[in-house]
């Protein structure tokens, strides 16, 4: 009888020592989550990441000793980052082909009566003779960035407009022909 509860009293000391003495704190870690990580802490690229340590294996304290033992704080969280597979990266063709360039559609311009045809040319050249004067009454003279911006503007949209004169579209020579016109007023006016 003596054996048996001597026996007793060794296995109801074992298992509490192997169960903490009712406080059993075990610890481990956190599943992965996506996170920003914390200011100081630099996020892991593809090429340092590594795989997630093991759970940390709980020790049996040794029998002698009924006392808890502090526990540490849990792992700090890291983002987890998935690469991309490489097999995606060098089998996958590109999403779009380069395609030709699309030529630029026709432009459509409005068929104009004999009247309204006479009118716009005389419109057009009119403005375009005065951009040209203006243009011509500044050369030479020292312009400021402003105003030589402006003179660029003004080449640009005669040289537009002679284009469109030579594609017999005469409604847009004259909106060119006026844009270069209202410049030059500009270019003129006291700053």
């Amino acid at each position: 009888m003596r054996d048996r509860s001597r026996l007793l009293w060794v296995l109801l000391a074992a298992a509490l020592a192997a169960a903490g003495c009712g406080e059993r704190n075990i610890v481990r870690a956190s599943p992965p989550s996506v996170t920003t990580p914390p200011p100081e802490a630099k996020p892991a690229t593809p090429a340092e990441s590594k795989p997630p340590a093991a759970e940390p294996k709980l020790e049996t304290p040794p029998e002698s000793t009924p006392t808890a033992q502090p526990v540490a704080p849990p792992p700090a969280k890291r983002p987890v980052t998935h690469p991309k597979p490489a097999q995606q990266e060098s089998t996958e063709p590109p999403a779009q082909p380069p395609s030709e360039p699309k030529p630029a559609p026709p432009e459509i311009s409005p068929e104009l009566t004999p009247q309204q045809q006479a009118d716009a040319e005389r419109h057009t050249s009119a403005d375009m003779a005065q951009a040209e004067q203006t243009l011509q009454s500044v050369a030479g003279k020292q312009l400021n960035p402003a105003q030589q911006d402006l003179v660029d503007k003004i080449k640009g949209f005669l040289d537009q407009a002679h284009e469109a004169i030579h594609a017999n579209d005469w409604v847009r020579a004259q909106n060119l022909a006026q844009k270069a016109r209202v410049l030059a007023a500009e270019l003129v006016k006291p700053m």
